[in-house]
């Protein structure tokens, strides 16, 4: 909520910023902002220390009914604060923006208190923790979850038998269907066969056909008479001699 009690325009999730303190390491953490409205919401992201923090994206534009993640990390740390404690704060700004509204296109005095417009504000602590204490946490929560092992266990066997069960139906209708595929593919076989015995026959039946059609004609023509070749030859030319009688 605001501080005038207002429906706050978008909602924060986590409500704190937790980094796991490490030496020479930097850390992370994510802020979700879901936009609460039917309007586009326009944030900022300020801080007490920007040069230890690196936020991106530190100012955007969120859709109605829409979510925007922007992910604040702890720059590398080179020393302990005292107690572990933190003071440092972060400030997130929101307001109404027009329609379509890009980030680039918004004014610069877009989140400056004196306009008219309306800018509700969301603060936000940070805390630092040791990365002992983050394995007790899992610890804790491991324990949680041994507790309640015998349901889940239950739980899980009966998810087991299900999936098992649907197993053995797959298979079953995958047999199935094998067995069909191949009396189909027996029966395209046994067409195909007959398909082409039939055009074989019908072929044998026209080639019998044409070769009796023709032994048929040549049986029928008349039979050509013998031709004698008369060869005539040639007359030689009688020469007389001539006879001298005596006187």
């Amino acid at each position: 909520m605001t501080a005038d009690g207002s429906n706050p325009l978008i909602s924060v999730q986590p409500n704190a910023l937790k980094f796991v303190f490490e030496l020479e390491k930097p850390s992370f953490c994510d802020l979700k902002v879901v936009n609460n409205t039917e309007h586009h919401v326009a944030f900022k992201v300020k801080t007490t220390s920007p040069k230890k923090y690196f936020v991106r994206p530190n100012t955007g534009v969120v859709q109605p009914w829409d979510s925007s993640v922007i992910r604040v990390t702890l720059q590398a740390p080179r020393e302990y604060p005292p107690d572990m404690q933190c003071k440092d704060k972060f400030l997130l700004q929101s307001t109404v923006v027009p329609p379509n509204t890009d980030v680039d296109d918004l004014p610069a005095d877009t989140f400056n208190k004196e306009s008219t417009k309306e800018i509700q504000e969301c603060k936000l602590k940070v805390f630092y923790v040791t990365p002992s204490t983050r394995g007790n946490s899992e610890d804790e929560g491991f324990k949680s979850y041994s507790d309640q092992a015998p349901d889940s266990n239950s739980a899980v066997q009966q998810l087991k038998d299900e999936r098992d069960a649907a197993v053995r139906q797959t298979l079953q209708l995958q047999q199935e269907l094998d067995f069909l595929k191949r009396r189909r593919h027996r029966r395209n076989d046994t067409g195909f066969s007959l398909k082409f015995a039939l055009i074989v026959g019908l072929i044998g039946i026209m080639v019998g056909l044409l070769l009796n059609f023709s032994f048929s004609s040549s049986l029928s023509s008349p039979a050509a008479e013998p031709t004698v070749a008369t060869t005539t030859s040639p007359v030689e030319p009688s020469t007389t001699e001539g006879i001298e009688t005596p006187l």
